[in-house]
């Protein structure tokens, strides 16, 4: 498939929707935890960074990155509380 044929594909949209959602997230997470400087720019980063390497360095289906967004999130959440233990 040509890289151009990927572009107008569900997954490019799902990827798309992967990295608003993590951008956002990240976005909430400064408000929230008042942190010197916004997180949604490294969080969406992150998250197109790891759905294009599931979707076209190895070529895994639609769930198998999806499953990665999903193991993306868990891994952020825990670290952020071993920081919050940490900080407190």
């Amino acid at each position: 498939m040509d890289l151009f044929q990927k572009l107008y594909s569900f997954q490019f949209v799902a990827l798309l929707a992967c990295a608003v959602f993590f951008f956002r997230a990240g976005e909430f997470e400064s408000r929230v935890g008042n942190a010197a400087r916004s997180l949604g720019f490294l969080w969406a980063s992150l998250s197109v960074l790891l759905y294009v390497i599931t979707w076209i360095v190895l070529s895994w289906g639609m769930i198998a990155c999806i499953a990665c967004q999903v193991a993306l999130f868990f891994g952020i959440s825990i670290v952020r509380v071993l920081l919050s233990i940490r900080n407190s």
